[in-house]
């Protein structure tokens, strides 16, 4: 077959461009323009090999082979092939497993059944040199392509470069024009500036109904400190201690140092009603609410909003009334919702909040649970929120080591989910005209 194909490892590519552009082979120091960066391999693989390409075959390791969200984007490119290899991390560093053999295999493949006459290998892997030379005995025309390394440091196997029909370096002018240095000193633009949407998040003060809450917890934990310290509660009716002492125990519990008292599992230095439930002095009255400074730390009002009848499974009932998005989803909508999730959301964090709410907002059968949901801002009702982050999680947007989402994502996925709602109750409150 007249045509050429390009097998890619990422590790390489995007290693050695980092190297050569930041100094360091971290892909977390440079940004990737993938549409670009496709777009230029097979422009130069077709004028190389004078072949009209078959495809590219895009190699790269991820964490347990979940796609993570650049692997999504190149998936679903024309002529595009995404294969992964595990991600393991060891000793503090990153290493892939199986990348190495997948190229090999497929490299094979493709020369015993004849598929291209020109085979494009960006790599600098000597564990390649079994399937180049197999691919050779196939008939098969082998370019082999290197990156421009960093201040002349060779970067490529030269058994591989003995054994290539053809080779090309990536030079630092072609390397630019899809990959960027993240830092100043770097050759390109500076990092991006944090969103506002975010801050706005994180910088959000409690709505009445959790400060009075927070108060009442920072009591309780200032009373169960008393208890483990040998002193008992005051008994109803009994005068209370004086103000500098109850202060002093407050903000003692409320930093959680010398008072024993275990940090709730959040990691705040607060403790929760139920570490303290096995503490508290039997018949003791709920202290007073007193002010509180406290942010809100996240969008959700899980553990911040007093629950009817006491219950911790309650729910707030201006909530209630809410409907999640799985209620609102028929069985079409859910197949059109996958399609669109597997071929056009890239899973970024932000893009992934938006894209939750357009379809939640869309569904709705009273548009007036959108004005309903603005005025709790920056909260989201718990059942919506939990099954926000379930929908984020699709999309690979987790910490493997405990099946968490990252707390920046957590942020970003609520302020993109924010903003879409922002957008809607805007666009309804508009003049007509407008």
């Amino acid at each position: 077959m007249d045509r050429c194909v390009v097998l890619v490892d990422a590790g390489y590519l995007l290693g050695a461009a980092a190297s050569l552009l930041a100094g360091e082979p971290a892909r977390s120091r440079i940004t990737v323009d993938h549409a670009a960066l496709i777009q230029g391999l097979r422009e130069r693989a077709e004028a190389d090999t004078e072949q009209p390409l078959l495809r590219i075959y895009w190699f790269d390791g991820a964490p347990d082979r979940v796609p993570q969200p650049e692997h999504r984007r190149l998936r679903v490119m024309p002529r595009v092939t995404v294969r992964l290899g595990a991600l393991t991390r060891s000793d503090g560093r990153w290493a892939q497993k199986g990348v190495d053999a997948a190229m090999h295999a497929e490299l094979t493949e493709l020369a015993r059944n004849r598929a291209c006459s020109d085979v494009v290998l960006v790599t600098g892997d000597g564990d390649l040199l079994p399937g180049l030379m197999s691919a050779k005995e196939h008939g098969v025309a082998v370019h082999l392509w290197a990156v421009q390394a960093a201040d002349g440091d060779y970067n490529q196997s030269e058994d591989l470069v003995a054994e290539a029909d053809e080779r090309r370096v990536l030079d630092r002018a072609w390397i630019t024009r899809a990959v960027r240095a993240k830092d100043l000193t770097g050759i390109c633009a500076p990092p991006p500036a944090p969103r506002p949407e975010i801050a706005a998040i994180l910088s959000a003060p409690l709505p009445e109904s959790a400060l009075a809450a927070s108060a009442e917890r920072a009591a309780e934990a200032a009373a169960a400190a008393a208890v483990r310290n040998g002193t008992r509660a005051p008994a109803p009716g009994a005068p209370s201690e004086p103000a500098s002492s109850s202060a002093s125990a407050t903000a003692s519990a409320e930093n959680g140092s010398a008072t024993g008292v275990p940090a709730p599992a959040t990691g705040k230095g607060v403790p929760t009603p139920k570490d303290l439930a096995a503490l508290r002095a039997p018949g003791a009255p709920a202290p007073a609410p007193q002010p509180a400074g406290a942010t809100l730390r996240w969008s959700s009002d899980k553990g911040w909003i007093e629950r009817p009848g006491g219950s911790a499974l309650g729910e707030p009932p201006e909530t209630a009334s809410l409907p999640t998005l799985a209620q609102l989803t028929s069985a079409e909508q859910r197949w059109a919702d996958r399609e669109e999730d597997i071929t056009t959301v890239g899973g970024d964090p932000f893009e992934v909040g938006q894209v939750f709410a357009r379809r939640w907002m869309e569904r709705l059968p009273e548009q007036s649970h959108v004005q309903k949901l603005s005025t709790m801002y920056p909260r989201i009702p718990h059942r919506i929120d939990g099954e926000l982050l379930r929908y984020a999680a699709r999309f690979g947007l987790l910490a493997h080591k405990d099946d968490q989402i990252d707390e920046h994502d957590r942020y970003a996925i609520r302020a993109g989910f924010w903003r879409e709602i922002d957008v809607r109750a805007a666009a309804e409150h508009a003049p007509a005209g407008e």
